[in-house]
């Protein structure tokens, strides 16, 4: 059996799974289309134009998930004013396993090196590849998109987008994670237009 074989076969499962409800989307929020929702405890602000839902638990203390088909196929992530100091996601070990924090210093053309790290960290991968990174607007100013791979804990080969800005020192940013073959492709259009909806209010 081929690798590529096998990573179907895993997707198979996975998607499978899903619709029999054995990795479903725990969900305690629903986020309505066309309706304006601050995220992540802060000022950032999305209109979705379709109905999402949001997952129970908070990745972090200013992070907030959204899903429309669950976690494990698909994931928004929003992040709301990270501070200097602060990680982007909860730190489970602080001690044995610190996850790297938003410094002052730090520029924008640095944070998709911070979301590596982090996810090195907390998702313990080994495999992660920054694919592309440009300037591109968000939140009204000046920002970044970045897009890249890696393969998570599950052997799943996963794709990634994100988009980020610096205002008044506090990084907001918008990453979508999902498995890459068929699922990020469904769900990019969906993320990309949450997005371009986002503002700071």
């Amino acid at each position: 059996m081929t690798m590529t074989t096998i990573r179907n076969a895993t997707l198979a499962l996975v998607a499978t799974a899903a619709l029999l409800g054995s990795v479903p989307a725990i969900a305690h929020g629903y986020r309505e289309q066309g309706k304006a929702v601050a995220v992540a405890a802060s000022p950032l602000t999305v209109t979705p134009n379709r109905d999402w839902n949001q997952l129970s638990g908070k990745p972090g203390k200013k992070a907030e998930a959204w899903t429309l088909d669950g976690e494990q196929l698909d994931q928004v992530t929003f992040y709301g004013g990270i501070a200097p100091g602060e990680p982007l996601l909860r730190e489970h070990d602080k001690k044995g396993k610190p996850l790297p924090k938003l410094t002052r210093e730090m520029l924008l053309a640095e944070v998709p090196e911070l979301l590596e790290a982090t996810y090195r960290t907390d998702r313990a991968i080994a495999s992660f590849t920054l694919l592309d990174a440009r300037p591109e607007r968000f939140l009204g100013t000046d920002g970044i998109r970045f897009a890249y791979e890696y393969v998570d804990g599950d052997e799943l080969p996963r794709r990634g987008e994100a988009h980020a800005a610096l205002v008044k020192g506090l990084l907001y940013m918008a990453t979508l994670d999902a498995p890459r073959l068929h699922y990020f492709d469904q769900v990019a259009p969906a993320y990309r237009a949450l997005v371009e909806s986002a503002t700071l209010r």
